[in-house]
């Protein structure tokens, strides 16, 4: 394990993976940090991350992201350049429409596990769990 009394530089051909940042790579505690690329009209199944919250920079590419308001799916088509945050516990997809170009997106996570939760559809994340 690195030491953690240092800054850490992970050049951009040095990735583990899609990992940049994590436990493994540089000694990190909390955060893990990667790159990942998703093919043209691809999309995810609907899943949670757990107790992480998950920090998302669009580096490319079109991505659509797809959750649920407690009254109907919510949308939202980002661009190169935005951020988005997705809560912990939180159902939701993601979609690449664009049938020729990939997305490319730098993911943050508040945990070193991946986890990734199937569920069988999108609902409102409550205090008392799926409805």
């Amino acid at each position: 394990m690195a030491l953690n009394n240092r800054v850490h530089h992970v050049r951009a051909g040095e990735l583990d993976g899609n990992t940049a940042l994590s436990g493994a790579t540089v000694g990190s505690v909390n955060l893990w940090m990667g790159r990942v690329e998703n093919a043209p009209l691809s999309a995810t199944d609907n899943h949670h991350h757990g107790a992480s919250e998950a920090g998302i920079y669009v580096v490319s590419g079109h991505p659509v992201f797809v959750f649920h308001d407690g009254d109907e799916e919510v949308r939202i088509s980002a661009a190169p350049g935005d951020f988005l945050l997705v809560p912990p516990f939180v159902p939701h997809r993601e979609e690449h429409p664009d049938p020729d170009e990939p997305v490319v997106v730098v993911i943050a996570r508040t945990t070193q596990e991946p986890i990734k939760v199937s569920v069988p559809e999108l609902y409102q994340l409550t205090d008392a769990g799926p409805s």
